[in-house]
């Protein structure tokens, strides 16, 4: 079998959706000394959709040793550096892309993300606006921009401006008055948003964003505008029916909701949110099974930090892990599409932190995360079904909360455990009323389930517990911040 043949079959296997049978294709190819380029270049990109990105980039880097001209080698190489959290390296590799030729608007891109990640948010911005001016409607710098925009200033209508001159160029394309949909509900403008995506014509993903965006004020009408994108998708699409199903479940239709969340287990066993839907659903019809998925005691667990090595105590090694914190804290308001509401929240993955503080929190926490694990153990449940013994992070960044700020109650779609570690803590926090308090159980959009369980934070103490867990915090009063450092983790 020639290599040409050998890379389309791995390129036709992956297409079919048997990405491991085309990894295993090309391993033995891509393993040679001397491998061709194109059998790099696939497996790279395999390597890279099976979330395999360290191996990903091993291979990308060899690409680019052996294409030292390639334009699409050096931009692939430095999404997948992005897309690790490794900015200045995503930086330079972009650089040198352009420097050979590259002037694509996925490049630029890419360069606009690892600067922002890296705090240089007026050279950033300025980067999203010269991927805007290569492909004006380009829906992910759009969404980007109009963010970045919105969280150094918390002005809805700045943030909105690049998004209005898309919508009157092209009235008719529903995706940016997507983007301004969502924008203007995390600013707290859910009606405005709405209106605004309905101002013209949608296709499914825009009726399934009506839903998302008109659910917290009319759940009945929310329906609707899901089951016209089910209609028009022509076909089960998965984040259609968990969009139909929390709906029901808003609905007060409980066995509604599970007509569409059982099948959607069976196709996606280990998806977050449908295992928080599927609890709520239990909750409501009082299913005994609920309780194997939320079981307070059992999972959701404290642990008091040791302290780090080059600290004489933990309070001394709080204050400075603080301190790197604080400083990393631009940002004047919160992101869209996460769940705090009045504070901030560092840009790029801190478990690449070189800070010396920042580093050592990530070596405290690998005991409490081991020891979480051998007391939860194994079992049949989706927790513990997935307990190896062994871990990854998934992502890590620090929320700080203004005064009267909070978290809406949420869930992690990409984990298997999360966690808050409190590093900084407004007196309000222990008082009698829960303010800053943590709370489990209560999902969003049913005001009769309330939350079950409380924690209330300690400075220097790390709080684990499942992904799919429905959790927030109460919002807390006086004038003092609520620092925190949290992470997500997958079994390894």
């Amino acid at each position: 079998m020639t290599v040409g043949v050998q890379v389309e079959q791995a390129k036709a296997l992956a297409a079919a959706g048997r990405l491991d049978e085309a990894l295993a294709l090309l391993i033995p190819l891509a393993a040679q000394e001397d491998a061709p380029w194109q059998a790099l270049s696939v497996q790279a990109d395999l390597l890279k959709r099976a979330g395999r990105l360290e191996d990903s980039i091993e291979t990308s880097r060899r690409l680019v040793a052996v294409r030292p001209q390639s334009v699409p080698a050096r931009h692939n190489l430095a999404s997948t550096l992005g897309d690790l959290g490794r900015a200045v390296e995503a930086e330079r590799v972009c650089r040198e892309a352009m420097a050979i030729g590259g002037d694509a608007p996925e490049t630029w891109l890419v360069l606009a993300r690892a600067l922002q990640a890296q705090g240089r948010f007026d050279a950033a911005e300025d980067a999203y606006r010269q991927t805007l001016a290569r492909r004006p409607g380009y829906g992910d710098a759009l969404d980007d921009l109009s963010q970045l925009i919105w969280m150094r200033t918390a002005d809805a209508e700045a943030a909105c401006a690049p998004l209005d001159a898309v919508i009157a160029a092209t009235p008719d394309d529903p995706s940016p008055r997507r983007i301004k949909a969502r924008l203007l509900a995390y600013a707290g403008q859910a009606r405005e948003g709405y209106e605004a995506l309905t101002s013209g014509p949608l296709d499914a993903p825009g009726e399934l964003a009506a839903a998302q965006a008109v659910l917290p004020l009319d759940p009945r009408r929310a329906l609707e505008h899901a089951d016209r994108a089910a209609v028009l998708a022509g076909r089960p699409i998965p984040a259609i029916m968990v969009t139909q199903a929390e709906c029901r479940l808003a609905l007060g239709e409980a066995e509604a909701a599970l007509a569409l969340i059982e099948p959607l287990r069976r196709a996606e066993p280990l998806d977050q949110h449908v295992l928080a839907f599927q609890a709520t659903a239990w909750r409501m019809t009082g299913d005994a099974r609920y309780r194997t998925l939320y079981d307070y005691d059992a999972f959701v667990r404290p642990y008091r930090l040791e302290t780090p090595e080059g600290w004489p105590t933990l309070d001394a090694y709080l204050a400075d892990l603080a301190r790197a914190l604080n400083d990393l804290h631009q940002l004047k308001t919160h992101p869209v599409g996460q769940s705090l509401r009045g504070g901030s929240q560092t840009p790029a993955p801190l478990s690449e932190s070189d800070h010396p503080a920042i580093r050592a929190f990530f070596r405290a926490v690998d005991a409490p995360i081991r020891a979480y694990m051998a007391a939860v153990g194994h079992g049949d449940d989706p927790l513990r079904s997935r307990n190896t013994g062994r871990y990854r992070m998934m992502g890590s960044w620090s929320v700080r909360l203004q005064p009267h700020g909070f978290h809406a109650d949420h869930i992690h779609s990409r984990g298997w455990l999360s966690s808050a570690c409190h590093i900084e803590l407004p007196p309000a926090v222990a008082g009698q009323g829960r303010e800053g308090w943590l709370r489990f159980g209560a999902p969003p959009g049913r005001a009769d389930l309330p939350p079950e369980y409380y924690v209330q934070p300690q400075a220097g103490t790390l709080v684990l517990f499942p992904s799919y867990m429905w959790h927030g915090t109460e919002p807390f009063g006086g004038e003092a911040t609520r620092l925190t450092l949290a992470f997500d983790i997958v079994p390894a």
